[in-house]
């Protein structure tokens, strides 16, 4: 499809040139010679070309025609710079300009067409030296491609992410097919489904010496067809190690797979064989980061020795590099760890103090999916933005509130899982503080505080919070939602985290922003700094950091504090601060932090509190 497209797009331009080069040249001047040739050439007609040269025809029309094979060329378009005439005498200077192909750059260089009058005609002195000032008799073009193998994710410590396996290679050395290179293309083809034509102008526009990378295969595949590629004459097979097994966390790393013939021309250039292709994670969303780094040169080949006889351009490529993520490999172990006893769990770890996503475990559920871009009901888990808002307005940590096992706000109606009705008072028929009710998540005396406070107040906590913000990400991730709120009963049910959505990624976050007194946006991948323009998901610019108010954190943590207190999510030797809450249909959350390390955790018939407590106690384990 690229390749048609630059054809029709070639056909185009030459419709134009041809309009001015018959308006501007009149004869009896050799610019009628000139224009035919370079017109025939571009076209294809080398008919029209080779009967404007004093050269054998056939010899002429050959050249022509090899030059396009040879250079594995989309199309040719020329333009005049100049015509002089000398007597019987003359030269026409031109800039060529070729495309290559494949995605591959535009050769552009300058020639030159000598000319000379034969029986009163002009006619173009033919040579080698008019396709290229530089190709010579005896030699020939070609186009020498040197991919670069596929770069690593790597951890924020360096290390690869991912664990080499062996990719098979199917290639040919052109010198050694002879005229059987038809033959072999057709039978390759029909095996791979990639076009012959692709294979076929691969090989005649490479080194003949050189190894010609054609079709890549995983070990399966190669093992199904192994016995039909060994058939054909000529095909040899590689095997070449190429980082694309991914390590933990699996699932944001990524998957890949060997080029087909589907996502080759999906991808265009400069994928070609021997390339490995992301499927998910970051593989995918930085493939043409990791991989497509293509060395290209045009270069001249002596017929007789194969050697390169001259080099006409070098393209270096675009370096491929590795991506660093801020993932680390001890925090990611200890994570996998702490869901592998539950059936369905999401853990995300974030760095208080930068954003940087450490590490991303499940059990049951996708790591991208579900721990990045998940949407759930935040549940009591909410309670941690509310008290923003809450304390802001004035209430206390201290103020006295019931915790009945039902309860009204506006018409909404509440139940606190687990609590029986004591009349109007709390647990045992005694009131508890605001601070003792967000510890255990009553929603029935959390809903109760929805008359204290503005409904635009509780949606700027949100905010500040990071909820609904748009941040940046290379993957798919989700920073929550907020509701519209008219009335009370709004106002206590998204306190009840009820009509609120979060993903565990965006609860780490909150958690992380009491813990340091900031809340920042997440960062997963520091280099390369920009985004890879070909990701399904273009990341947006990131927000900055909005700190929480001194008085209102310093509240806020001693309540936080208290809700981790005789649960399992203590655990380790450093205090652990948090709060465990419900967010109905078996769902459990777990949102604090130990030390600089910020969590958030979501469990379904599990504690989530009890994910947390494992996670930090496998790190302290570990450390």
């Amino acid at each position: 499809m690229r390749r048609a497209r630059r054809t029709l797009s070639a056909t185009v331009t030459l419709a134009v040139a041809c309009t001015t080069l018959t308006g501007c040249f009149e004869e009896p001047s050799p610019h009628d010679a000139v224009r035919d040739f370079l017109v025939g050439w571009q076209t294809e007609d080398y008919e029209l070309a080779a009967g404007r040269t004093d050269g054998d025809q056939a010899t002429v029309r050959k050249a022509l025609s090899d030059a396009k094979l040879e250079l594995d060329a989309a199309s040719f378009r020329f333009k005049i710079k100049s015509v002089t005439v000398d007597g019987d005498a003359s030269k026409a200077d031109f800039r060529a300009e070729v495309d290559l192909g494949e995605n591959n750059p535009l050769w552009e260089y300058d020639g030159v067409l000598p000319l000379h009058l034969v029986d009163g005609s002009w006619k173009v002195r033919w040579s080698p030296s008019v396709l290229h000032p530089q190709l010579k008799d005896g030699e020939r073009f070609a186009v020498d491609i040197t991919p670069n193998p596929r770069q690593p994710v790597v951890d924020r410590s360096g290390e690869p992410l991912q664990t080499d396996t062996v990719l098979y290679v199917a290639g040919v050395y052109p010198a050694q097919l002879g005229d059987r290179a038809e033959e072999v293309v057709a039978r390759l083809s029909e095996l791979t489904d990639y076009a012959q034509d692709r294979l076929l102008s691969r090989i005649r526009s490479s080194p003949p010496d050189k190894f010609v990378p054609l079709v890549t295969f995983w070990r399966t595949r190669y093992q199904a067809l192994q016995s039909k590629l060994g058939a054909i004459p000529g095909i040899k097979v590689v095997p070449q190690d190429q980082p694309v097994n991914p390590d933990a966390p699996r699932q944001i790393v990524g998957s890949v797979s060997a080029l087909t013939p589907e996502t080759e021309q999906k991808l265009g250039g400069p994928q070609r064989a021997g390339d490995s292709v992301g499927k998910s994670g970051l593989q995918q969303a930085y493939q043409n980061y990791l991989t497509g780094s293509t060395e290209t040169k045009v270069i001249t080949l002596d017929l007789k020795t194969g050697e390169e006889a001259a080099q006409l351009k070098e393209w270096p490529g675009r370096q491929n590099v590795s991506v660093k993520t801020t993932l680390d490999r001890g925090m990611q172990t200890a994570a996998e760890q702490a869901v592998a006893d539950s059936d369905t769990s999401s853990l995300v770890v974030v760095d208080k103090n930068t954003g940087e996503i450490r590490a991303v475990a499940t059990k049951g559920m996708h790591q991208e999916k579900d721990a990045l871009a998940g949407k759930f009901p935040a549940g009591t888990a909410f309670s941690v933005v509310a008290a923003d808002a809450l304390l802001k307005a004035g209430v206390s940590p201290k103020q006295r509130l019931d915790c009945p096992a039902e309860r009204t706000v506006g018409g909404a109606k509440f139940a606190h899982a687990g609590q029986t009705t004591t009349g109007t008072g709390g647990v045992g028929g005694a009131a508890g503080t605001f601070q003792e009710n967000f510890a255990k998540g009553c929603v029935t005396a959390l809903a109760s505080l929805a008359r204290r406070v503005k409904a635009d107040d509780l949606k700027k906590s949100a905010e500040a919070f990071g909820v609904g913000r748009q941040w940046r990400l290379p993957l798919k991730s989700f920073s929550g939602s907020f509701p519209s709120l008219d009335g009370d009963a709004d106002k206590a049910k998204a306190i009840a985290g009820q009509t609120v959505q979060v993903s565990p990624l965006g609860m780490a976050l909150v958690g992380a922003a009491v813990a340091s007194g900031t809340w920042r946006p997440p960062v997963l991948v520091t280099e390369p700094t920009s985004p890879d323009p070909a990701a399904e998901t273009v990341p947006r610019a990131q927000p900055d950091p909005v700190p929480m108010d001194p008085k209102v954190r310093a509240a806020l943590t001693k309540m936080m504090r208290a809700g981790a207190l005789g649960t399992p999510a203590q655990a380790g030797r450093a205090p652990v601060y948090g709060v465990t809450a419900t967010a109905g249909n078996q769902l459990t959350w777990f949102v604090g932090w130990q030390g600089d390390l910020a969590v958030a955790v979501l469990s379904k018939n599990y504690n989530a509190g009890a994910v947390a407590g494992g996670f930090f106690s496998a790190l302290r384990t570990s450390s």
